[in-house]
C-alpha cells in the first residue's frame, strides 16, 4: 500500500530537539489531521519532511511510496510528489503566478522538453474554472499584496496544477475568514481521490468541518501522543490540551 511513512524521527534546530521518536503513517487516499498546543513541533514536522536544510535528523526514516526522503534536497522531494502549502507564503514580485506555476511544471521535465504554452493555459484555466477562480488571477505577482485568503487560494491552486502524491497543509485556516475558509476547503476536497493523501495540520477543529479528516493525531512535545477519529478534534475543541499530559504520562 502506498503512504507517506514517518517511523521514529527524531530532529533539532540549532542543537535544540523539536521532535521525539515521532511515527506516523499516512496512507494514499486518506486525510489525517495533526493538532496540538503551540510548540509541540506541528510545524517542524512539516518542514523536516519538505527537506528543510536548517533542521538535523538524527533518528529515524520518512518514506514516501518506499522512496527514503531524508537526505534528498527540497528539489528532489517536491519532484517524488511531496507538496507543502506553507502558513505564511512569501511574496515574489515581478514573477505572474501563470509564470511560476509554469516554471514549476518545467522543472519536472527531462532535459531538452518544455512545457507547451497552449497547453499549459489551457490545463490550468480548466482548473481555475474547477476552483472558482478568476482567470487574471493568474497574472498577478505571486503573493505580492496578497490577503491571506489569496494566498491560501493561490496555493490550492498550485497544488491542483502541479497535482502532487502528497500534500501537507501547515496551518493553511490561518487568518482566513470564513468565506475564504469554506472556499479553500473546497479547492481541497476537490482534490482528494484514493491515490492521494493529506496532511492537514491546524490549530482549530473548525478547518476540519469543511475538510473532514479520516483520522486525528495530536502531538505533544515532538510526538504523535493520541490518535482518533474526527469526533477527537470535537473533545480537543471543547476540553483544550491540558487533559493530554496527563493522560499520556498516565
Amino acid at each position: 500500500m502506498n503512504s507517506l511513512k514517518i517511523e521514529n524521527l527524531t530532529a533539532s534546530i540549532d542543537g535544540q530537539k523539536i521532535l521525539n521518536d515521532l511515527s506516523l503513517e499516512l496512507p494514499a487516499g486518506e486525510v489525517h489531521a495533526i493538532m496540538g498546543p503551540n510548540g509541540s513541533g506541528k510545524s517542524t514536522l512539516s518542514k523536516v519532511l519538505a527537506g528543510h536544510p536548517d533542521y538535523e535528523v538524527s533518528e529515524g526514516t520518512a518514506k514516501l511510496d518506499g522512496q527514503e526522503l531524508f537526505g534528498l534536497s527540497p528539489d528532489q522531494i517536491a519532484r517524488l510528489g511531496l507538496f507543502l502549502a506553507f502558513q505564511y507564503p512569501i511574496e515574489v514580485p515581478g514573477v505572474s503566478i501563470a509564470n511560476f506555476i509554469r516554471s514549476a511544471l518545467q522543472a519536472r521535465l527531462p532535459d531538452g522538453e518544455s512545457v507547451k504554452a497552449v497547453e499549459y493555459y489551457k490545463s490550468l484555466y480548466a482548473k481555475m474554472d474547477e476552483l472558482g477562480m478568476d482567470r487574471k488571477f493568474t497574472s498577478r505577482s505571486l503573493n505580492e499584496g496578497f490577503s491571506g485568503g489569496e494566498k491560501k487560494r493561490c496555493e490550492i491552486l498550485q497544488m491542483s496544477v502541479l497535482s502532487p502524491k502528497y500534500c501537507i497543509l501547515d496551518e493553511t485556516d490561518s487568518g482566513l475568514d470564513i468565506d475564504a475558509l469554506k472556499e479553500v476547503s473546497s479547492g481541497v476536497n476537490h482534490m482528494r481521490d484514493p491515490s492521494r493523501g493529506f496532511l492537514v495540520i491546524t490549530h482549530y477543529q473548525r478547518l476540519l468541518e469543511y475538510i473532514v479528516p479520516d483520522k486525528v493525531h495530536v502531538m505533544c512535545d515532538g510526538k504523535i501522543v493520541l490518535s482518533g477519529d474526527k469526533d477527537l478534534a470535537i473533545e480537543l475543541e471543547n476540553k483544550g490540551y491540558d487533559w493530554i499530559r496527563p493522560e499520556v504520562a498516565a
